[in-house]
C-alpha cells in the first residue's frame, strides 16, 4: 500500500507530452508510479476533473530574509509554487560583517521594496559567511523548498569594504577573493550568482548598488568559479544583453560552460529590442552552443497605485501630504469631504521627476484594476478613456477608483511590454526557444507589485481565459514553469511526474482556478505591510509526499529545505 495515491486526474508530467488520464502513487517524498490502476494508498485524494501537475518551479523570487522568518513564504506556496530560486539581481544578505548589516538592508530596501525595519526585526543574523547563511536557511523547517544564489553587492562589499565597493573598481586581488567566496558558496550549496546592471537598482537614499557600473572583467573573473559546478550566472542589465553587454556575456558564457539568465521585458520605446536581443542569444547557442537566456514574466512589469500602497497619483499633491500618514479609515473620509476633495483636485503635483509624472499622469497607461483583477485591458479601460466617457477629469476618477471598497481600490499601470494595448509581445517571448519563465519577484516590491501569483495566472489567462490574442497549450504553459525552470538549475529531480522523482504535485482544479485580486496585509514582522494575492481552485499541493496545502489552507506540514548544489 502506497504512502499517498491521487487518482482519476488529468495528468500533465511536466515534459510537454500530451496529457492523460491517472493515478500518481507516492510513498515517502517520491513518486513511484504514474499510470493507470496503481494500487491503493493510506490516503487518498481524488482528482476526477483536476489536474495532476508537477509543483511550479519559481527561478526568480527574493525571499532571502523572509525564508528566516516565514515557514510559509506566502504568498508563493499559495499558487502551488513548490520551489524557489532566491538572491536574484545581485541583491542578499551574505556574505556580511556585523557593521555592514546596515547597508545590506537598506540596499534590500531601495532595490526590492521590501521594508528595512521588517528585515531587521524578522532576520536572526546568525551568520557571516555564505556557507553559514545556507546553514541558517537550512535549520528552519518551511513548506516549500528554496535555492540561494550569492549576491554581487553583498560580496563586492564583504571584500572591499561599503565606502570601495561603491566607488572603486575592484583589483586583480579584489576580484581573485570575490571568485574564491564565489565558488566557496557554490561547494556549499549556492546555485546561482547574481549581478545587477541597472540604474534602477538603488540603495535606499542613496547610489546604485555595489557592482552596477564594475568593469566587465570582473564579473568575467568571479563568473570562473561557476566552472565544473551547476551553477547559473543570473543578471539583469539596461543594456539588454546589446554590445557592449554581449561581448562579456558571452564570454562568461563561453569560459564557466554555464547559463547566463538575463532578465528580459519587451521595451514600449524600443519594440523590436527584445527580438533583437533574443536573435543574438539564439545565434550565440546556434553557433557555439552558449546558453544565454533571457528570464520573462507571465505579465508585465507593472504597480500598483492605491490609498494603501507605496505610491498613488496624489501623493506629490500638497494636500494629500496632509492626510498621508493617516489611518486609511480617516484619510477616506477626508478625501470624501467635499470641499478638501476640490482643494485636492485642483492642485497639481509638485513633483518634477520624470518618473513620478510619467506614472502619476500617464492616464491614458493607467486601469481600474478591478476583482477578479484584469491584467491585458483595453485602451477603452484606460482612465483617460473611462473618464473622458464619464464627462470627469482623470484625476476625480482615480480618485474615485481608489476610494472603491472603503480605500481599498487598486490602479494597474503596466510600465513595459503594453505598448500596444495587449500581451502580444510578452507571449512572443514566452515561445521562444532562449527564454524561460522567470520575474514573479516573489517577497519583492511588497507595496507596489503582486507579482507572486504568476503560475496561477499562468493557467487561468494564458492557458484558460484569454480572449484578446492566442492562448498557450496546457502542456507547454505547464513544461515552462515545472521541468524548464527547474532544469535550468539543475534541478533534475523534479518538474516532471515520472517514477524515482520527487514528489512534488499539484492537484488543480482548471475550471474553478481563480485568482483574487490584491490585497495590503499587516503581517510582516514589526507589523508592516506587503501585498498579497489569493487564489481559488488548487486542491492539494504536494512537498517531498506531504500535503501543504489543501483546498486554500496551509496545513502544519513543513518537509521544505534548502536545495544544496551537487
Amino acid at each position: 500500500m502506497h504512502d499517498l495515491v491521487i487518482k482519476n486526474g488529468t495528468i500533465v508530467d511536466g515534459t510537454g507530452a500530451a496529457s492523460f488520464e491517472g493515478d500518481v502513487a507516492i510513498d515517502g517524498d517520491r513518486i513511484v508510479e504514474v499510470g493507470s490502476d496503481v494500487g491503493q494508498g493510506k490516503r487518498t485524494i481524488d482528482a476526477d476533473g483536476r489536474l495532476i501537475t508537477p509543483g511550479f518551479v519559481d527561478g526568480h523570487t527574493h525571499y532571502d530574509g523572509q525564508v528566516i522568518w516565514d515557514p510559509e513564504l506566502a504568498p508563493s506556496s499559495w499558487h502551488g509554487v513548490t520551489t524557489v530560486v532566491m538572491g536574484n539581481c545581485g541583491v542578499g544578505f551574505a556574505p556580511a560583517r556585523p557593521e555592514e548589516r546596515d547597508f545590506l538592508i537598506r540596499t534590500m530596501e531601495g532595490v526590492e521594496e521590501i521594508p528595512g525595519a521588517a528585515l531587521s526585526v524578522g532576520m536572526s543574523w546568525d551568520w557571516e559567511s555564505f556557507p553559514e547563511y545556507l546553514d541558517a536557511v537550512d535549520r528552519q523547517r518551511r513548506a516549500i523548498d528554496v535555492v540561494a544564489q550569492v549576491p554581487h553587492s553583498a560580496l563586492r562589499c564583504y571584500v572591499m569594504g561599503e565606502e570601495r565597493a561603491l566607488d572603486d573598481e575592484a583589483t586583480a586581488d579584489d576580484i581573485a577573493a570575490m571568485a574564491r567566496l564565489t565558488r566557496e558558496a557554490i561547494d556549499a550549496g549556492a546555485l546561482g550568482f547574481s549581478t545587477s546592471r541597472t540604474i534602477l537598482h538603488r540603495v535606499k537614499n542613496g547610489p546604485e548598488i555595489p557592482g552596477t557600473f564594475c568593469d566587465p572583467q570582473e564579473l568575467v573573473g568571479i563568473a570562473d568559479a561557476l566552472r565544473g559546478t551547476g551553477a547559473v550566472f543570473q543578471m539583469i542589465s539596461d543594456m539588454m544583453g546589446a554590445e557592449p553587454d554581449f561581448a562579456w556575456m558571452k564570454e562568461i558564457a563561453r569560459r564557466s560552460g554555464r547559463p547566463v539568465l538575463m532578465s528580459l521585458a519587451p521595451r514600449d520605446k524600443d519594440p523590436d529590442a527584445h527580438r533583437q536581443t533574443l536573435a543574438r542569444f539564439q545565434q550565440a547557442w546556434d553557433d557555439e552552443g552558449l546558453d544565454i537566456r533571457g528570464g520573462v514574466g507571465w505579465r508585465p512589469a507593472g504597480i500598483l497605485m492605491g490609498l494603501q500602497a507605496t505610491l498613488n497619483p496624489f501623493m506629490a499633491h500638497p494636500s494629500f501630504r496632509q492626510i498621508a500618514d493617516l489611518p486609511l479609515e480617516e484619510k477616506v473620509h477626508r478625501l470624501r469631504d467635499p470641499q478638501f476633495r476640490a482643494q485636492l483636485l485642483s492642485e497639481e503635483m509638485s513633483s518634477k521627476a520624470p518618473f513620478a509624472r510619467r506614472v502619476f499622469l500617464g492616464f491614458s497607461k493607467m486601469f481600474p484594476l478591478g476583482d477578479p483583477p484584469d491584467y491585458e485591458p483595453s485602451a477603452a479601460d484606460s482612465v483617460e478613456a473611462r473618464a473622458a466617457a464619464a464627462g470627469v477629469s482623470p484625476e476625480e476618477f482615480v480618485l474615485d477608483a481608489m476610494l472603491a471598497d472603503d480605500g481599498k481600490g487598486f490602479l494597474y499601470h503596466p510600465l513595459a511590454g503594453y505598448a500596444d494595448y495587449n500581451l502580444d509581445a510578452l507571449g512572443e517571448l514566452m515561445e521562444h526557444p532562449r527564454t524561460v519563465a522567470s520575474l514573479s519577484d516573489g517577497g519583492a516590491h511588497v507595496g507596489t507589485v503582486s507579482d507572486a501569483s504568476f503560475c496561477t495566472y499562468m493557467l487561468t489567462h494564458w492557458v484558460r481565459d484569454r480572449s484578446r490574442g492566442p492562448k498557450f497549450g496546457l502542456e507547454d504553459a505547464i513544461r515552462q514553469q515545472t521541468s524548464a525552470t527547474a532544469n535550468l538549475y539543475g534541478l533534475t529531480d523534479r518538474g516532471v511526474l515520472a517514477p524515482g522523482k520527487k514528489a512534488d504535485v499539484n492537484v488543480i482544479d482548471l475550471d474553478g482556478l481563480h485568482l483574487h485580486a490584491p490585497y495590503m496585509a499587516f503581517d510582516l514582522p514589526g507589523d508592516n505591510k506587503r501585498l498579497l494575492q489569493k487564489a481559488d481552485g488548487y486542491g492539494a499541493t504536494i512537498v517531498s509526499g506531504q500535503v501543504i496545502a489543501e483546498n486554500g489552507e496551509m496545513s502544519s506540514a513543513r518537509p521544505g529545505t534548502l536545495v544544496r548544489g551537487n
